[in-house]
């Protein structure tokens, strides 16, 4: 099928080796092992295998969800861009970035599917009663139109229809902006938890969409690369240094943006902004913040980066893979730091901090996810990886 869509022009059955086929079956087992033990929590009562209290709403699987929603939106975005201009060296990523950018937000659906207690009610009352001054309802609304836009897009690809691709694919870009932002919004406008309140929230979460959306399509990139036992093209390998440079400014921004917020913690503002700040440099959660969200996922990286002048692909990939742990980490400080000071601490002997540990069926759900975004990279390059090399036509 010259201009249609056929399976067997885009599949790579090379690609299904004994070795693929056994590391994407344990990331299948690990996305249903995650799946099930959410869907055994309906069963047994969230308030039994999760770890939150009235106290502590929002955990590790909020913060998860945070993070594969960022990283979606940022290879979106990333890759409309390349599409919209087409010809520049980012292209050779792209066709791969917009698939990346659906198995992430559908790994944080799953993520925030188990999560919430009585989902069906989400998808009914989201359309019969909608709260157009709910920031919650507008991020699921437009993440949901960007999943849709993108789905879209993707098979316009495989159909090698790029003009409309183009254009569903900046509708879905603008979507996830919107979705993003407001993500950013539903933690900014709650005046009652200080260390999240404020201006700053949606913007920065913007600038890490980006930076976690270039570390990805490294990542990603190089590892479908290692699966073929092929070396890095040319044009590839200059497409994945845009993409590092992309991250080193990130990088550099996010860390600037990091500073600044917490200076303004110690130097003004609300005593609960400050305490939760303290929780992060030097009370329950400094080994995170130090040694994951700032060595790893920001200092580390940049330097890595910097030294080797984006000359080495290995080192861009482990720049990458350090960046979005970090990231990781980063998503979950700013969750539960956010909650862990009492709204009336120093009152009725409340202590300092409230205490969080995510549980066993938390940490299965939340590796689930990865499993999840992990099983459909692994197929995405088995039935679709001709059509990610596929970019002269943008």
């Amino acid at each position: 099928m010259a201009n249609g869509f056929s399976l067997a022009a885009v599949a790579e059955p090379k690609v299904a080796t004994p070795r693929i086929n056994m590391v994407t079956g344990l990331f299948a087992l690990m996305a249903f092992a995650g799946i099930a033990a959410g869907l055994y929590a309906f069963y047994a009562g969230h308030h039994h295998m999760y770890n939150n209290t009235r106290e502590m709403p929002w955990g590790i699987l909020i913060s998860s969800y945070a993070f594969f929603a960022i990283t979606s939106t940022g290879l979106c975005l990333l890759a409309a861009i390349s599409h919209i201009f087409g010809g520049n060296k980012l292209a050779p990523l792209a066709n791969r970035m917009v698939w990346l950018s659906i198995i992430t937000i559908i790994g944080a659906f799953t993520i925030i599917g188990v999560e919430i207690e009585n989902p069906h009610r989400m998808l009914i009352y989201n359309m019969l009663s909608p709260n157009l001054t709910s920031n919650i309802w507008w991020m699921g609304t437009l993440y949901g139109m960007a999943v849709g836009f993108m789905l879209l897009e993707f098979y316009l690809i495989l159909n090698k229809k790029y003009k409309i691709a183009v254009t569903l694919g900046v509708l879905g870009a603008l979507a996830e902006v919107a979705a993003n932002t407001n993500l950013g919004a539903v933690f900014a406008t709650l005046s009652a938890h200080p260390f999240w309140y404020g201006s700053q929230l949606p913007v920065y979460f913007l600038s890490c969409a980006f930076m976690s959306g270039a570390a990805a399509a490294i990542l990603f990139t190089n590892m479908a690369y290692k699966i073929r036992s092929r070396e890095i093209d040319e044009t590839t390998m200059a497409g994945m240094q845009s993409a590092g440079k992309v991250l080193i400014l990130t990088l550099f921004l996010v860390s600037v943006a990091t500073a600044w917020r917490f200076i303004s913690f110690f130097v003004g503002g609300a005593e609960g902004g400050r305490l939760a700040a303290m929780a992060l440099t030097s009370g329950p959660l400094s080994f995170n913040f130090w040694v994951f969200e700032i060595l790893i996922g920001l200092a580390f990286p940049l330097g890595l980066l910097a030294m080797t002048k984006l000359k080495s692909a290995p080192a861009m990939t482990l720049a990458a893979f350090m960046t979005l742990v970090g990231q990781f980490f980063a998503r979950y400080d700013l969750v539960v730091g956010g909650q862990l000071v009492p709204h009336f601490s120093g009152w009725d002997n409340l202590p300092t901090y409230f205490s969080y540990i995510p549980s066993v069926s938390e940490m299965m759900v939340t590796f689930g996810g990865i499993g999840v975004v992990g099983a459909t990279f692994l197929l995405g390059e088995r039935f679709f990886g001709r059509a990610f090399d596929d970019h002269g036509s943008h």
